[in-house]
């Protein structure tokens, strides 16, 4: 396993301070995902504030620096208004069950009866089945169509019937592949310009879904879908205290974009709203 960013960190402490202090204190940065750029403004910030003489003081100033490019986006549901969320991210990020995790969490608030899942990924019939049997554990709602359906027709169908029934919450998956980019731009462009229309009496937002062990390939992830849809947010999946982690800190600079959630492990209740100091205790931890 590697280290994480704190245990390197306090090894960089036991030498002295000069050049190469500065480009191991890099490489650190680097490998907990903060990116080059990043990396290399937080060393330079902190040599010139001189806060490097004892790992306490140099901590706790990479602490407020990386703090401040970090933004939270908070997930608050509109209780006098539906809610729709459409779960993007490309297939092994863990979207589809993170999904499941936010109807359990969101469910609480409203009650499971006013929760809709919408299977918009009908490329994969493993996707559809996967939903149903999260849909059934928790009993929520589920609209559905076969494989290979059009996938705005299924969101269509869903939060128009959420309208029609009173339901606070729509929760739409979409397609992940990348092997045909071109086409999940174009269906997911779709999607995202039928629950556009059908939304004036509702709050809608696109909520992606990224993988905390996948680097700064989550980049260009995070690229692709808001250049297509806009994302609102991100949900950080597959994260604990050893996962890297630091790819919200490019996320946030890059894009202007956010964490809500943290996915940090397989269970329903394991998804929690991001905070930001509980999340730069870990990260330097």
């Amino acid at each position: 396993m590697k280290k994480t960013l704190g245990s390197r960190l306090r090894s960089l402490f036991v030498g002295s301070k000069g050049e190469e202090f500065f480009e191991e204190l890099e490489d650190a940065l680097v490998e907990a995902d903060l990116g080059a750029a990043n990396a290399m403004a937080l060393s330079e910030r902190l040599r010139k504030s001189g806060r490097y003489d004892s790992r306490d003081d140099a901590i706790a100033a990479l602490r407020s620096f990386i703090g401040e490019a970090l933004i939270e986006t908070p997930i608050d549901l509109d209780p006098a208004e539906m809610n729709v969320f459409l779960v993007l991210g490309v297939n092994g990020v863990g979207k589809t069950t993170n999904l499941a995790k936010l109807a359990h969490r969101l469910g609480g608030q409203v009650g499971r009866d006013r929760v809709v899942i919408a299977a918009g990924d009908t490329f994969r019939a493993a996707a559809v089945e996967q939903l149903d049997t999260h849909a059934r554990r928790l009993n929520v709602r589920i609209v559905k169509q076969g494989t290979g359906s059009d996938a705005a027709a299924v969101v269509f169908d869903a939060v128009q019937s959420a309208a029609a029934r009173g339901d606070r919450v729509v929760l739409a998956d979409t397609a992940g592949r990348m092997h045909n980019r071109t086409d999940l731009i174009a269906e997911l462009e779709k999607i995202h310009g039928v629950v556009a229309r059908l939304s004036d009496n509702a709050v809608y937002r696109k909520l992606l879904v990224i993988d905390a062990t996948t680097g700064q390939n989550a980049l260009r992830q995070v690229e692709m879908f808001h250049d297509a849809v806009g994302v609102d947010a991100v949900l950080l999946a597959k994260y604990d205290s050893s996962a890297r982690g630091g790819i919200l800190v490019p996320v946030a600079r890059d894009f202007g974009i956010g964490c809500a959630f943290l996915g940090t492990g397989e269970s329903y209740d394991d998804l929690v709203p991001f905070d930001r100091d509980a999340y730069l205790d870990e990260l330097l931890a």
